[in-house]
């Protein structure tokens, strides 16, 4: 019960877009049409759901005060927990380059839609949200952090797909000529995530 709770709240209240803006760039960006927006909602699920258990991993068994006790008693004092942010930034970089590897692969005309957007999913200040969320909320095992990276993802997809579907209606709207663009776009986010606000509420 707790991890559903964890992966509604995920997706709906702490929405990365809606309740932290974390990604604006890229979500900005890319959702001009709904084709690339999925193509990048999955891919930074996928980003997401990979590097928050490695980073859970990486946290409580190597870069914590003490986390490395089971190499032995002389490891119990060891505190590497001042390179967790650069660790944590090489996971996810090497993940991004799996990604990107994979979609120039096997879907080239969605890599060629993202253009340098997929490789900045590097710098994607979401993902690293994530990873920083968890170290912040000591989760109590791996299994929250995987229900967190997915429902982070999910929540993030969310809000792609649905301004890009809506900037998608825009283009037969008549929106006046000062708010055309990125304008009408911050507008809309802005209400979208006014109406993400009503979640609030949920009890699971």
């Amino acid at each position: 019960m707790e991890n559903l709770n964890l992966f509604v709240k995920s997706i709906f209240i702490d929405n990365m877009i809606f309740a932290y803006f974390l990604g604006m760039c890229s979500y900005l960006a890319v959702s001009k049409n709904v084709k690339t927006a999925i193509g990048l909602g999955v891919a930074v699920t996928f980003v997401l759901t990979i590097t928050l258990p490695v980073n859970y991993l990486l946290e409580n068994y190597i870069l914590k005060p003490g986390a490395m006790a089971w190499l032995g008693e002389e490891f119990k004092d060891v505190d590497l927990s001042f390179l967790s942010l650069i660790m944590f930034i090489a996971v996810i970089a090497s993940m991004v380059q799996l990604v990107e590897m994979v979609v120039e692969k096997y879907a080239p005309s969605l890599y060629a839609s993202l253009g340098i957007f997929l490789p900045l999913i590097a710098v994607n200040c979401a993902i690293l949200g994530g990873s920083l969320f968890m170290q912040q909320r000591s989760f109590p095992d791996v299994t929250a952090a995987v229900v967190y990276g997915v429902g982070s993802g999910l929540g993030w997809l969310l809000a792609i797909v649905g301004i890009a579907a809506i900037r998608e209606k825009l283009s037969y709207s008549n929106v006046p000529a000062p708010l055309r663009g990125i304008g009408i776009t911050f507008i809309i986010t802005g209400l979208m995530g006014i109406a993400f606000m009503s979640f609030l509420g949920i009890k699971l």
